[in-house]
């Protein structure tokens, strides 16, 4: 799998994390999160990267989650109906969704991505 990096390019942060890969140089997919969101496979991926929590993949600051209440749905949704949910609207998904070559992380923390093997 190569390294794909699921964004938004109106996201500061996203433009943030691609530059970084660029200064580094890192071979990547960028690819629109809102046009194309990550497949069920690379989901449940990163939800395994971060132990099965899956609040840890959604953007909780974002417009859709507060619109659909989701701080107070999320806790009764099922695992299954978490990932979908995240699939029917890239706006869910906590972005840069950074994935590939044994990485999996969501957002970007300068300090946290210079540790990561590119």
């Amino acid at each position: 799998m190569s390294i794909k990096i699921y964004g938004y390019n109106r996201c500061s942060t996203c433009r943030k994390a691609c530059k970084f890969l660029e200064e580094k140089g890192v071979k990547f997919e960028n690819i629109a999160i809102r046009e194309q969101v990550p497949t069920l496979e690379e989901l449940e991926l990163m939800l395994k990267s971060y132990d099965g929590q899956i609040k840890k993949l959604f953007n909780t600051s974002g417009v859709t989650y507060r619109e659909l209440k989701l701080k107070d749905v999320l806790p009764s949704l099922s695992e299954q109906e978490a990932l979908k949910l995240l699939q029917s609207d890239g706006n869910l998904i906590k972005r840069p969704f950074l994935i590939g070559n044994s990485i999996a992380t969501v957002g970007f923390k300068e300090e946290l991505w210079t540790t990561l093997s590119f």
